[in-house]
């Protein structure tokens, strides 16, 4: 079946629009900055909307690349966007550690605020969540595209199993909570691209 301009010039804006996403995203992910993870949100949004538009069916080739798009852009760009959700909820008022954890306290410790305090004060928790979020990621934007979307449940009590010994502060229960979800619904959202775009 011969696709119609209309059809053709609806899949190329969509390829176009989620490209774009995915460029930016991959360049917050390198550079830190807030201005192209906040594009790379913009971005999915247009392609979320132009996926909803109602079309006639593709070849496979068309989901197939959208797909591998679809994950690239939810692997990458969740992890720009969950530190963009957790600096605007926490106003980076929790302080980094050196192997991309937080600082909490001790048990024990009485200080009203983490300033002035020694190495020996702290404890650095949620080590490893930038490659512990990619996975995340991969495995529940695969699950939904792969059509077996309860596996994401799964995902989420491993995480939580796994992440159970360092929520005893109330810093990493935040931090945990909105980092997770965050990066699902991004994984969500990008991975809802596909399913929409060729119903």
């Amino acid at each position: 079946m011969t696709l119609t301009v209309l059809t053709l010039l609806y899949w190329v804006a969509l390829f176009l629009v989620t490209l774009a996403s995915l460029t930016c995203a991959a360049i917050a992910f390198k550079l830190h900055r807030k201005f192209y993870a906040v594009s790379a949100l913009a971005g999915l949004a247009v392609a979320l909307v132009l996926a909803a538009v109602p079309t006639v069916p593709a070849p496979s080739t068309f989901g197939i690349v959208l797909g591998m798009l679809a994950l690239a852009l939810a692997v990458i760009g969740g992890g720009p966007i969950a530190v963009l959700a957790l600096d605007l909820a926490t106003k980076n008022s929790v302080p980094p550690g050196q192997h991309g954890g937080i600082m909490v306290l001790n048990a024990g410790k009485l200080a009203p605020t983490m300033a002035g305090l020694s190495s020996s004060d702290t404890h650095e928790v949620l080590r490893g969540g930038l490659t512990i979020g990619i996975l995340e990621r991969l495995a529940v934007a695969g699950a939904i595209l792969a059509g077996f979307p309860e596996a994401i449940a799964v995902v989420i009590a491993i995480k939580g199993v796994g992440r159970f010994t360092e929520l005893a502060a109330a810093e990493s229960r935040e931090r945990f909570i909105i980092g997770t979800l965050s990066s699902l619904i991004w994984a969500c959202a990008c991975a809802a691209l596909v399913p929409m775009a060729l119903v």
